[in-house]
């Protein structure tokens, strides 16, 4: 699938990267000789207009197959600077990694450590489907509530996604935290 790493070193230099093969084992093919698996990034093209991909985005032209072009891409590895410090997080989560990426930036402005950063529950809505997916937690009874009178569609998550992972300088003390998302296999070390 798509996996993130966030760095940052001694004389401040930050890396934030996030790598894709797409959906599960990508394309399912490994050119003979090279070890590689090939992604099926061409998913993330509009091959038909109308027609959703396999995360149910809608296709339009603007996103048709051509040469020279990129694909719509979710992925967003992201630095975040202020007075307070720094922080750099992604997470791989296909068409849902905007909403866990803009959740977790808003959470630091807010004062949120690395922690509290990746143990955020989610939500979010894409369009299509026409609903409000969300993790057990992340919404009150009341904003349930609140959101169905407004005439949204709820759909709690069966599992929980995402694999964020930040790393955080605070620019008054000079500490450095990084934190794994408890949802995924990800590791920290801060020396």
């Amino acid at each position: 699938n798509t996996t993130h790493f966030s760095v940052i070193d001694r004389a401040g230099n930050r890396v934030g990267g996030t790598l894709s093969i797409n959906t599960w084992y990508g394309s399912a093919f490994i050119p003979p000789g090279t070890g590689v698996l090939l992604n099926n990034e061409m998913d993330d093209f509009s091959i038909k207009t109308g027609v959703p991909n396999g995360f149910d985005l809608i296709g339009t032209d603007a996103n048709s197959v051509a040469p020279g072009k990129r694909m719509l891409s979710s992925m967003s590895p992201t630095f975040l600077e202020s007075e307070r410090g720094i922080a750099i997080l992604g997470t791989p989560g296909g068409s849902r990694i905007i909403s866990m990426v803009l959740l977790a930036s808003l959470a630091w402005f807010d004062g949120a450590d690395a922690q509290e950063m990746v143990n955020l529950k989610r939500y979010h809505h894409q369009y299509f489907p026409d609903a409000v997916a969300y993790e057990k937690g992340a919404l009150t009874a009341d904003e349930e509530a609140a959101l169905a009178a407004r005439g949204h569609k709820l759909q709690p998550s069966a599992r929980s996604y995402g694999n964020m992972q930040v790393v955080t300088w605070d620019r008054e003390t000079g500490r450095v935290e990084a934190a794994s998302d408890p949802r995924g296999g990800g590791d920290v070390t801060v020396y």
